[in-house]
């Protein structure tokens, strides 16, 4: 590979590492072509970025850019790499879903914002809600008491036409 085509690629890593709340590193050694199209899909769907690139040119980056110490230690053999934006969590979850149907794609480990989690931490980061469940919930636990003063509100209408109801049917007695 020619030097300033790896200057552009190192360049490159470097600003999906800047752009990202989280990189995720996975194994993909014995996935077949089909099987990486399909995970690809999958990423991109959620707004993933996967890439792969040579682990040199990656640990080149991270050493420019700082901060990701742990993951030296995880490129070795076939690596993949995920970027994820605002949806850290949707890596974890795609990982985990082809890990359990593939037997094969699996977390090294990953780094969300500044802090880094190991591969045994897979379980436990898919199992995290995105951020549209959790905005989801907001919104449910706010409308929920709106929805009970609503009822409150028309029970209460509700019972002063049945009193006045009762009223005039006994002043017309």
């Amino acid at each position: 590979m020619d030097k300033s085509v790896k200057v552009e690629v190192v360049s490159k890593i470097k600003e999906l590492l800047d752009g990202s709340t989280s990189v995720y590193l996975v194994d993909y050694s014995g996935v077949s072509v089909e099987q990486i199209s399909e995970i690809r899909r999958a990423f991109l769907k959620e707004g993933v970025t996967y890439k792969v690139f040579k682990n040199t040119l990656f640990q080149k980056a991270i050493e420019e850019v700082g901060g990701y110490d742990e993951l030296n230690n995880l490129m070795v053999g076939m690596t993949g790499f995920a970027f994820a934006g605002e949806n850290f969590v949707a890596p974890a979850k795609i990982i985990q879903k082809y890990n359990k149907e593939f037997k094969k794609f699996s977390l090294k480990g990953c780094y969300i914002e500044s802090d880094f989690y190991g591969a045994d931490k897979l379980d436990v980061l898919a199992s995290m809600p995105t951020k549209d469940e959790v905005m989801s919930s907001i919104v449910g636990s706010i409308a929920n008491p709106a929805t009970g003063i609503v009822g409150a509100i028309n029970a209460i209408a509700r019972d002063l036409v049945s009193v006045i109801d009762e009223v005039s049917k006994t002043k017309a007695a």
